[in-house]
């Protein structure tokens, strides 16, 4: 039993450690390649693992023994999300989830499809011919809306959107201090990053618990996620739900997951749908004959079949959690290796999903893979953008339903162009973003006009 093979010596282990600053998804692919799947290193005090074989992925995902946590860079984002889903261990995440789950069924999430559809829409209807956007941009501020209507209703104030600018620098200062040589200093050194974090999650708590004092004490519930975890109860205990703190923890990491990670899905999507016009092609048509001019429903969503392949498809090539992180509690043995105690073991859903060992042709994108049985017999825990195993995304059911409608009404009344033919960058930030955003060229649907897309908002 022994350590994983990988870089060894100062040079090489410099050279393996800059290339993952610079993109770890795609080293990990590089190592997992050269090394047969699994490889690991020592940077320092600190040993990483980059785990590629699909039935180890499992064992550390499922963790049926209970030997790893969160690794330290997924920690480190407490100082955004608190104790929330993402972040927190042990009985705590177990009581959340449990908390948390009934409120994202596919039920319970049902009476959203409108807003989605509401918000898709009249973004869509006021999109110009010819004119050149920032789609990621764009995609930012719809699922923004989507995601403050969910989350907490139809009545809340003017202002408030300024929670997702506050994280989106969060995010932003976060990415700069974990990508560079900063992430080897202790939490307590004050860059200047970290001096801006610190500010940014006081004004951030003090809109949240604004909004949740103010929800408590009204009484008023509806049906959005913040009245839904307000009236939420302890199986174990009826009259305990949770406290203000909690609250705050778990509004901000569904606002985190709601927001940024679809609107990078949806971004990444309509960009290949625009180097890809004949996709771009199969999906109006199926949503002319599924949908129409009508705005979609729930009941819409289980006969998008071409839509939803073409999402899948979008997130195997780009998906928006690129990397998942895990630490070791103790020395342990993980198949033929050998994994010291507070290893740190990374999974690259990204690598994963570009394996030739996995996917025929990984680098083209093909929807069609969805529907024809090409992906039926996929190992276990290789197909991975909401994660795995317990921990899986607690609400990758709305960010499905939220991107299929979200696209299906932008399809009925704009398609786009690339405007030209450089290479968009990638950002692998906490979420994979395009770096410097996503530029296309609108261009209306035949028999659109503005008059005829003002109707259909109505």
């Amino acid at each position: 039993m022994t350590f994983p093979p990988g870089p060894r010596g100062v040079i090489e282990v410099s050279r393996a450690f800059r290339a993952f600053s610079d993109n770890p998804s795609k080293q990990m692919l590089a190592l997992s390649e050269r090394y047969g799947g699994t490889a690991g290193f020592r940077l320092g005090q600190e040993n990483v693992v980059f785990l590629g074989e699909p039935d180890l992925i499992g064992e550390v995902l499922l963790d049926k023994d209970g030997a790893f946590i969160k690794d330290k860079v997924t920690r480190g984002l407490s100082i955004i999300v608190g104790q929330g889903l993402l972040t927190s261990e042990g009985e705590l995440w177990k009581r959340q989830r449990r908390l948390i789950s009934p409120s994202l069924t596919r039920k319970h999430i049902a009476s959203y499809a409108e807003a989605m559809t509401r918000s898709a829409r009249e973004y869509a209807a006021k999109v110009r011919a010819d004119e050149v956007r920032d789609v990621h941009a764009d995609m930012a501020k719809v699922t923004l809306d989507i995601v403050l209507v969910t989350l907490f209703g139809t009545g809340i104030e003017r202002g408030h959107e300024k929670v997702g600018h506050v994280i989106d620098d969060l995010m932003a200062d976060f990415q700069e201090v974990i990508q560079s040589w900063r992430r080897l200093f202790p939490e307590w050194v004050p860059f200047a990053a970290r001096r801006r974090s610190l500010g940014n999650a006081k004004l951030l708590d003090a809109v949240v618990f604004d909004l949740v004092k103010k929800r408590r004490a009204s009484g008023a519930l509806g049906d959005d996620l913040l009245s839904r975890l307000l009236a939420a109860r302890d199986e174990s205990d009826p009259t305990r739900g949770m406290d203000d703190q909690q609250l705050r923890d778990e509004l901000v990491t569904l606002f985190l997951a709601g927001h940024e990670t679809t609107a990078n899905a949806l971004s990444w999507t309509l960009l290949l749908m625009a180097e890809h016009p004949e996709v771009d092609a199969k999906l109006c048509a199926e949503v002319q004959r599924v949908v129409g001019d009508r705005a979609a429903t729930l009941e819409d969503v289980s006969a998008l079949t071409y839509t939803d392949a073409v999402l899948k498809e979008s997130m195997r090539i780009y998906p928006p959690a690129h990397i998942i992180g895990r630490e070791a509690t103790r020395e342990m043995k993980l198949g033929r290796w050998t994994i010291p105690a507070n290893a740190s073991v990374l999974i690259s859903p990204w690598a994963l999903h570009h394996d030739r060992r996995f996917f025929d042709d990984p680098e083209a994108f093909r929807p069609e893979r969805w529907l024809d049985g090409s992906t039926a017999n996929l190992p276990r825990h290789v197909y991975l953008p909401f994660g795995g195993g317990p921990r899986v995304c607690v609400g990758n059911h709305f960010a499905m339903m939220e991107a299929v409608l979200t696209l299906a009404a932008i399809a009925q009344r704009v398609r786009f162009e690339r405007v030209d033919r450089e290479a968009v960058g990638v950002q692998p930030a906490i979420t994979l973003r395009p770096k410097g955003g996503i530029t296309l060229r609108a261009r209306l649907r035949s028999g659109q006009s503005p008059t005829l897309a003002s109707r259909q908002t109505a």
